[in-house]
């Protein structure tokens, strides 16, 4: 059972809106989403009444959007934010110079505009792997910066009802003036096997053609090849279908989705699994701003 108040957020790099999802079933109001995918502002619309603007973060100012939203400088609830990762991903090249790893620091501009209560930004485990330790440091500097108290986990999906292995590193900033620090939900016992999603099936993954029985959860499912979809029930060998997708990552039947196959497979494969949001937002609610008075 969420509090009786409903505390405010806006996302940033929102996507098909994963994170939107777990903000709402946790009770959050969403005053805006921001995003430059046309595909996913598409998608976004037709499962959410929250505005979306369908613009490049770059060009929008904190300014603008306090005064969209009609709030003042430090009354937002909560600032979230997955600026795109593709340059730290384990699952792309792998470089320190691609363009796309210093979007974050759009987001800490829009931190710096807007002052939210707490933000929360995720992104990928190669962040903090191998040559990337040194821009992973840059980052949790630069973040501390902005006068929050800044802490960073990695937490694998898996351990918050999502049927997937899927490691994202979730960094979570309190404003310093309310004295209190960062809360990360508690492992949840319910694992979500891939057998509950799909009965009997047997996985290929990574296009390595080797049929296995998985009695835990789905292997981390990339947007790049559609061979990572395939399963195998019986005799059949077949692509996971969309419901089973969407399943995988904890959108339900329900969640409306448009363009071609591989177009949807790219904007879940992007996304942050609702379910797993849904108990970080949950814990923020309960252990940081129910405790702001």
């Amino acid at each position: 059972m969420v509090s009786s108040k409903e505390y405010t957020v806006i996302s940033t790099f929102a996507g098909c809106g994963g994170s939107s999802l777990g903000y709402k079933w946790a009770g959050y109001k969403e005053l805006l989403a921001i995003d430059f995918d046309k595909n996913a502002v598409e998608t976004f619309r037709l499962n959410f009444d929250a505005p979306i603007w369908h613009r490049d973060v770059k060009e929008v100012t904190g300014a603008e959007i306090l005064e969209f939203c009609n709030i003042k400088k430090g009354e937002l609830d909560v600032l979230d934010g997955s600026p795109p990762c593709q340059g730290f991903s384990t699952a792309g090249k792998q470089e320190v110079s691609d363009n796309r790893n210093d979007l974050f620091l759009e987001y800490v501009r829009l931190i710096n505009g807007l002052q939210p209560k707490v933000f929360v930004m995720e992104n990928v485990s190669g962040m903090m792997k191998g040559k990337f330790k040194g821009k992973f440091n840059e980052i949790l500097r630069t973040l501390k910066d902005t006068g929050y108290n800044v802490k960073c986990k990695l937490m694998n999906a898996k351990y918050y009802e999502v049927p997937q292995s899927r490691e994202r590193l979730i960094f979570i900033g309190v404003r310093k003036d309310f004295e209190i620090m960062p809360a990360y939900p508690a492992p949840s016992k319910n694992i979500i096997k891939a057998k509950h999603i799909i009965p009997g099936a047997l996985t290929n993954h990574n296009s390595s053609f080797k049929w296995k029985f998985i009695d835990d959860s789905f292997p981390t499912l990339t947007k790049t090849k559609a061979k990572n979809y395939m399963v195998k029930v019986g005799a059949i060998e077949r692509y996971m279908d969309n419901s089973e997708i969407k399943k995988a990552f904890t959108f339900g039947d329900e969640f409306k989705m448009c363009g071609s196959d591989n177009d949807r497979i790219a904007r879940l494969g992007n996304s942050v699994p609702p379910k797993m949001m849904h108990h970080i937002a949950t814990t923020i609610r309960k252990e940081i701003l129910d405790k702001i008075k």
